[in-house]
């Protein structure tokens, strides 16, 4: 029996579903996580590579990434850090690093 989809994927719709959401859709071009766990939690550590078209909309709103809410069934992102933007010509690429916590 699934359990439905693991954190990863359930991140990355999230990430790809707000970006449409506010006029910039982003897509994701890579993808890769880890799991991770402390005495008390355990979770993953995602990097994700986000590319889209540059525009002011698509600055904006990865300048907030940090600080944006994410519904995650049965996660929960405890920390979000913007690590790279780059532009190349109407290009925008942005890494992130995302810890997610399996909630219980």
């Amino acid at each position: 029996m699934s359990r439905g989809p693991d954190a990863a994927t359930l991140l990355g719709r999230a990430l790809v579903a707000a970006s449409e959401r506010a006029g910039c859709p982003v897509s994701l071009a890579e993808s890769d996580w880890t799991r991770w766990a402390s005495a008390t939690f355990t979770g993953a550590r995602h990097g994700i590579t986000l590319v889209g078209t540059h525009s002011s909309a698509l600055d904006a709103w990865i300048a907030a990434l940090p600080e944006a809410e994410f519904a995650l069934h049965g996660h929960l992102v405890a920390d979000l850090q913007l690590v790279r933007v780059r532009r190349a010509g109407a290009a925008l690429t942005a890494e992130i690093e995302v810890l997610t916590v399996e909630r219980r």
